[in-house]
């Protein structure tokens, strides 16, 4: 079944999210935290570029952040949908042999460690915004990496469940 929440609003999708429904769960939530912590490293670097304080390797470096916390923001708003479309592969195995079951669960848990892996890997992006970044924009970071481990720790909760 093909789950597609990336291009609803938000208004949408917290009501879908808030409703008696099987989809959105806790690992889309996670994933869709974590695009948020993605989308202010993002934020921060695109007010940190240009600035007539940096110099040609501050700006090289910013560039180099940007290019990668943006793939990882809409890699994360994939997974949104993503997992659920993994949740209602493992409701519809229930009925299923036992291996189709574990395939199905082995499916739901690959979404939620991929998760981790990029929030892991986003919040790695953050030192140099904190060091070089525009200073006026510290907090964003500080919240970026606090959506960031939130969704890393509910990401981990979905794995465990899905294990």
């Amino acid at each position: 079944m093909k789950v597609d929440f990336k291009n609803k609003t938000l208004h949408d999708y917290l009501d879908q999210l808030s409703r008696r429904e099987p989809v959105p769960g806790g690992g889309s939530a996670a994933a869709l935290t974590a695009s948020l912590g993605a989308g202010l490293i993002s934020m921060v670097t695109n007010y940190s570029l240009g600035r007539k304080t940096n110099s040609p390797a501050v700006e090289k470096r910013l560039a180099g952040i940007l290019a990668q916390s943006e793939p990882i923001r809409l890699r994360f708003l994939e997974l949104t949908s993503l997992d659920s479309e993994a949740y209602l592969k493992i409701s519809a195995a229930r009925s299923l042999d036992k291996q189709a079951q574990k395939r199905a669960a082995r499916e739901a848990r690959a979404i939620p460690q991929e998760v981790c892996k990029l929030c892991f890997k986003a919040i790695q992006l953050t030192p140099y915004l904190v060091e070089k970044g525009n200073p006026y924009l510290l907090s964003d970071v500080e919240v970026a990496v606090e959506l960031l481990l939130s969704a890393f720790n509910a990401a981990r909760v979905m794995v465990r469940v899905n294990s």
